[in-house]
């Protein structure tokens, strides 16, 4: 899969997901992007009206916090249930 680019703003982030969030985590991965760059991409999925965030939500809010526009990112496909 090759990494591709989203607009943070384009990435919608389940109600369930930002209850997860850690600040100390998100300072934590900001530090780190900042002096050794975004080493893991997030992953995204289409569900045909926007882009849902599946895994990543910390290294998204690291690069929101840095003041980025754009993430580097990978298409997956929704989990079949």
């Amino acid at each position: 899969m090759k990494d591709q680019v989203f607009k943070i703003d384009d990435i919608y982030v389940p109600a369930k997901r930002r209850k997860t969030l850690e600040p100390d985590k998100v300072a934590s991965l900001a530090e780190s992007i900042l002096e050794e760059g975004l080493k893991i991409p997030i992953q995204v999925r289409d569900d045909g009206k926007k882009l849902i965030l599946v895994e990543g939500y910390h290294r998204l809010e690291a690069c929101r916090s840095l003041g980025e526009e754009t993430i580097a990112g990978i298409f997956v496909q929704a989990k079949r249930k």
